[in-house]
């Protein structure tokens, strides 16, 4: 399967998780808002999130896709799917006594989660609430992430993409109740969906490994050589494979310092960036680790670097037009998709702050999604980790720094500069190892993205006060369309300053094409 058909794939998907996921964020704040059980449901939300990408989904599959790979080349197809089998035993072992231990300890482990909420008061006691019900969620999410390592390995990219769906479909019902009687509990229906969200992915991934012959079954794991390397590669895994969400929760705990609603204006904020960097971003990244994994396993270095070069220029192309826009227009977008019920005109704009903030770091967050996967096909997990600890660092350095001069806006600042620190020392680091080179036609494209995004930027900026007649207005179908215009003559424009200025090229669209109709 091709780097190009297997991002649409898991691209595809992914649009409409994160549309889905569009909606369901319009109904939290219609129903809840910005105040203190939207900040109490974040926070619930957001810690076995962190932890499921932390540990399931970022060292493990870091981790274990690499080593199943090898298994695939090396062994067969039974002897991987044992491998997985006791990795699954051990993984969901472990995070079971965890969890358990975690909504045990909540009250306590709660004052340093959200330093901010004060104990005994509403949002903490909410938030301890929430968080118990929704911890749950990891443990499922863990089968989630091995069982989709598993249909990756094997190029079966849709039904881990598809599987994010659920959660959004189940978390609108949710909604649809106190939208419908306010007399509902929202933030308990929320938190409960959450629970049952997981255990519908975890299901529906099991039954798609079954549909492909790939299901490893259930055993009681054994403490095998290979179980052993497994875990030594985890360990530094567990902050440089999740040092983006290691960022998002310090700047949790920060923002829980200050004023009822920064943490909800951070979370909308986080969301809307989220829609490029999950579509881009986390598409690249998930069909370029498996592929670049059995590349070099087979000894085709040069293949490895065109493949690593191509991520890079095809993620670029959409994302540094996505950063300038959303920098730009961030007010109207934020506008159009929050302000509605109990989420009003100065939420929007307090939140549109943090957008530009956290878009400024888009780039690197996709970079940092393609540059990983060079160390973790090559079985190096420990630098990474290494890289992650000092971006974390830094991250929280900047965040207490710019906290009095620009608040919850300067926490997102914070997270970009991370994250570009970040990406930048892991390409170097490719760079002086031989492990990548650069090609001409990648710089070539990079600067033609450059600037053409420029182009399309000082478009949008000029564009503002025509477009505010509509944008600016209390009627939602105008701004609707305004904000439609804007992102509609944005994308024109830079469609035809990237083919001016060499982004990109007819000839190699449409050969994308015929290889996508071909396959």
């Amino acid at each position: 399967m091709s780097l190009i058909k297997s991002v649409v794939t898991v691209g595809g998907f992914t649009m409409v998780s994160r549309i889905l996921g569009f909606i369901r964020d319009i109904l939290i704040a219609t129903v809840l808002g910005a105040g203190p059980i939207s900040d109490a449901f974040f926070v619930a939300f957001r810690i076995p999130n962190m932890f499921r990408r932390l540990v399931a989904e970022g060292a493990f599959s870091a981790a274990f896709v690499p080593l199943f790979a090898r298994e695939l080349e090396e062994g067969s197809k039974e002897t991987a799917l044992e491998f997985a089998a006791h990795a699954l035993g051990f993984l969901t072992g472990f995070l079971f006594v965890f969890s358990a231990l975690f909504m045990i300890f909540m009250p306590f482990l709660m004052q340093y989660l959200a330093p901010g909420f004060e104990a005994g008061g509403a949002r903490f006691e909410l938030a301890v609430t929430f968080t118990r019900i929704t911890f749950p969620y990891l443990i499922a999410m863990a089968v989630v992430a091995l069982l989709g390592g598993i249909l990756n390995a094997f190029y079966k990219f849709a039904a881990m993409s598809a599987a994010p769906i659920l959660l959004n479909i189940i978390l609108i019902s949710c909604l649809i109740f106190p939208l419908l009687n306010n007399s509902f509990d929202a933030g308990i229906l929320l938190a409960w969906g959450v629970a049952a969200a997981g255990a519908a992915q975890a299901i529906y991934l099991i039954i798609a490994c079954k549909r492909e012959g790939v299901w490893p079954g259930v055993r009681v794991p054994r403490f095998t050589p290979k179980i052993r390397r497994l875990f030594r590669l985890m360990l530094p895994g567990l902050v440089g494979a999740g040092v983006l969400q290691i960022n998002i929760l310090v700047g949790t705990i920060i923002a829980s310092l200050l004023a009822t609603g920064s943490i909800s204006y951070l979370y909308y904020a986080d969301r809307v960036y989220q829609l490029p960097l999950g579509v881009i971003g986390i598409a690249v990244g998930t069909a370029l680790l498996p592929m670049l994994s059995r590349q070099l396993r087979s000894g085709e270095k040069d293949l490895a670097n065109e493949t690593m070069n191509r991520a890079v220029e095809l993620s670029m192309l959409f994302t540094l037009p996505a950063a300038v826009a959303l920098m730009i227009i961030a007010q109207p977008v934020i506008s159009v998709l929050f302000e509605h019920g109990q989420f009003d005109a100065s939420a929007s704009e307090t939140t549109a702050k943090a957008l530009v903030a956290f878009a400024s770091g888009l780039p690197a967050y996709v970079l940092t999604k393609i540059y990983a996967p060079g160390f973790f096909a090559r079985e190096d997990t420990t630098t990474p980790v290494i890289i992650g600890i000092i971006a974390m660092l830094i991250n929280i350095v900047l965040s207490l720094l710019l906290l009095d001069l620009l608040a919850h806006a300067g926490i997102a600042l914070a997270t970009s500069l991370a994250a570009w620190m970040n990406a930048l020392t892991l390409m170097a680091l490719l760079l002086m190892r031989g492990h990548y080179k650069t090609d001409r036609r990648l710089v070539r494209r990079l600067i033609g993205g450059l600037a053409a995004s420029a182009v399309m930027g000082g478009a949008l900026w000029a564009s503002l006060p025509y477009t505010h007649i509509l944008t600016g207005t209390d009627d939602l179908l105008l701004r609707i369309l305004g904000l439609t215009l804007l992102v509609g003559g944005g994308g024109l424009v830079f469609g035809i300053s990237a083919l001016v200025f060499g982004a990109a090229n007819l000839a190699d669209l449409k050969n994308m094409l015929r290889r996508r109709k071909s396959a």
